[in-house]
């Protein structure tokens, strides 16, 4: 774990630190490779974090999310102190057990869910996860398994 001073920025509405570039290349032989987003862990002002790493406009960036730091969008300018390495555990699995019963009994929807990207799956999976009440979740599962079938819209986009 590399620790390091940095200051807090914004871009758009985006609280973030630059990495200073040894770190980086720390982090880059640890992950392996240095392209794509890096998960990576550590602390913000002593508090524990989970966090991507991500490249963006040509640098490498990671960004403070208010879960990280409390109120970290009316900080800016603020000096962090950050400790940050390379967080080798796998990415958690989300599931639904209702909706993968509901997609073991349809294969056409199966098949298109297998067919989105990675990152509509995880989107689905999530919503579905995060309802509240089985009344909510037997709904959306409806909703979800027509949408796959190309008969109704979800989660504000049309069929795939």
């Amino acid at each position: 774990m590399d620790t390091f001073t940095a200051v807090l920025e914004l871009i758009g509405i985006n609280p973030f630190v630059q990495v200073p570039d040894d770190i980086l290349a720390n982090v880059f032989v640890q992950a392996g490779r240095s392209k794509g987003p890096i998960r990576v862990h550590g602390t913000v002002n002593d508090q524990p974090y989970q966090q991507t790493l991500v490249r963006y406009a040509g640098k490498w960036r990671l960004y403070i999310n208010l879960m990280m730091l409390t109120n970290s969008p009316r900080r800016i300018g603020e000096v962090l102190t950050i400790t940050l390495g390379y967080n080798a555990a796998a990415p958690p699995v989300l599931t639904c057990p209702a909706f993968e019963k509901a997609l073991a009994e349809t294969p056409e929807a199966r098949q298109v869910f297998d067919r989105l990207s990675p990152s509509r799956q995880h989107e689905l999976l999530r919503h579905l996860i995060n309802l509240k009440t089985e009344d909510g979740l037997a709904r959306n599962l409806e909703r979800a398994i027509g949408f796959l079938l190309g008969k109704n819209r979800f989660l504000g986009r049309n069929a795939p």
